[in-house]
Formats: structure tokens, C-alpha cells, sequence
């Protein structure tokens, strides 16, 4: 028979050994923060990874709450391996403001890390110049570990594969080492939202109807006090 310690015993050791297998398997924590991106073929949902690229999570984050990748598109699409995100200076089909301009023309150092290269990874786009990425980034379709520790991750996608899994079937060229969508994939619009804030209106709807209820159930009460 099992007492109550050997349970609780138990119960501990699993704990520990599934906080081990966590930090054991080397994916970092994602921030609260989501963006969506809303394509013709279906919305795209990611979040950061502060600890991992802290700068590049700053500014890329920064354009999408300005706006910046409105109307913006993928200009590639190599599948099992990339779906990449346009530069917003020149991809985009609407004139940029000032502040979408200076932000989108700034550049963040290369955050390399020992985060994998695996499908759904956010990676940013950059020249030879290790420190020249801007506000292109591609999203992996596919494992690519030529790119671990030499392109800057900064987070992952958290809903939509089935969207980028639509691209993946769409008609492609090959312009030089880009293999490219013959259609423009519009970035229709975005947004963004955190998930803290999400769980908290939730809590303080619950709360709410369980008010509502506590106040029927009490006026009931007093009428039948109080015929």
C-alpha cells in the first residue's frame, strides 16, 4: 500500500525530473507578447524570444506596433526550407511615415545563439555583414541547421503552420539562389496582444458572471425571507 509520503515522494521527483527534461531540451521561454500577421491565406501567429535576441525582439516588435509590416508581403518561399518576410523599406505597397521609416532603416547587432534552426523558428535576414539585419526575417518551413549560429533567432511561430503549409503549395520561380511566389503574398494587416492581458480579461469576465449569479442568487434568497 502506498501512504501519503511515499506519494508525496513521488509527486516530487516527477516534478523535479520534468523541470530537468524542460531545461534539458534548450527551447528558451517565450515572451508574453504575440503578433499576428493576416495574409489571404490565413493568419500567422508568433511570439518572441527576449532572452535569447533582447535588441532584435525590441525592433522588430517596435515596427509591427507602428505598423510597419501593413501591406508589407513574402517575398520567398522555398519549401521545407523558408518563408521570408520582405525588407519594409521597399516591400511594402503603403508609404511609410517618418517613424515607420527611421525604424524600419535601423539595423540590430547579430544575437546569435544556440537556439536550432527547426520548423516555425523566427530567423532574421541579413548581408555579409553579420550586424546588418533590418526587418526582413524568415520564418523556417523545415529544419536548417547550415543556419544555426549565424543568423539571429528571435522567437517562433505559435499558430498558423497550416497557413504556412498553404504557401508551401503555391506556384513558384527561381530568380538566383531565391525561389520566389509568382503571386504577391500580402501582408493584409497585424496586430498584437498579450497573452498575460488575455488570461487577466478572461479572470475578469468569470468574475463578473460569478457576481452576476452570487447577486440573482441573493435577491432570491431574500424574497423568500421577505415574501
Amino acid at each position: 500500500m502506498w501512504d501519503c509520503n511515499s506519494v508525496l515522494n513521488v509527486f516530487v521527483w516527477l516534478c523535479f525530473t520534468l523541470v530537468a527534461v524542460g531545461a534539458s531540451s534548450g527551447e528558451p521561454q517565450l515572451g508574453s507578447a504575440r503578433v499576428v500577421f493576416q495574409t489571404q491565406y490565413g493568419d500567422i501567429e508568433f511570439g518572441f524570444y527576449p532572452s535569447v535576441a533582447p535588441k532584435t525582439v525590441d525592433h522588430i516588435f517596435k515596427l509591427v506596433r507602428l505598423g510597419g509590416y501593413n501591406t508589407n508581403h513574402f517575398f520567398r518561399v522555398d519549401k521545407g526550407f523558408v518563408a521570408q518576410v520582405a525588407d519594409v523599406v521597399g516591400g511594402r505597397l503603403a508609404p511609410m511615415n517618418e517613424d515607420q521609416r527611421a525604424e524600419a532603416e535601423k539595423t540590430v547587432v547579430g544575437e546569435f545563439s544556440t537556439v536550432k534552426h527547426v520548423r516555425g523558428i523566427l530567423s532574421m535576414g541579413r548581408h555579409e555583414d553579420p550586424d546588418s539585419g533590418a526587418s526582413s526575417f524568415s520564418m523556417l518551413l523545415g529544419d536548417a541547421p547550415h543556419l544555426d549560429g549565424t543568423y539571429a533567432i528571435f522567437g517562433k511561430v505559435t499558430k498558423g503552420d497550416d497557413t504556412l503549409t498553404k504557401l508551401e503549395q503555391l506556384p513558384t520561380r527561381r530568380e538566383g539562389i531565391f525561389v520566389m511566389p509568382t503571386e504577391r503574398i500580402t501582408i493584409l494587416s497585424s496586430y498584437y496582444y498579450d497573452t498575460e492581458m488575455e488570461s487577466c480579461e478572461h479572470d475578469r469576465s468569470t468574475l463578473k458572471r460569478r457576481l452576476a449569479a452570487s447577486i440573482v442568487e441573493i435577491e432570491i434568497q431574500r424574497m423568500k425571507c421577505f415574501p
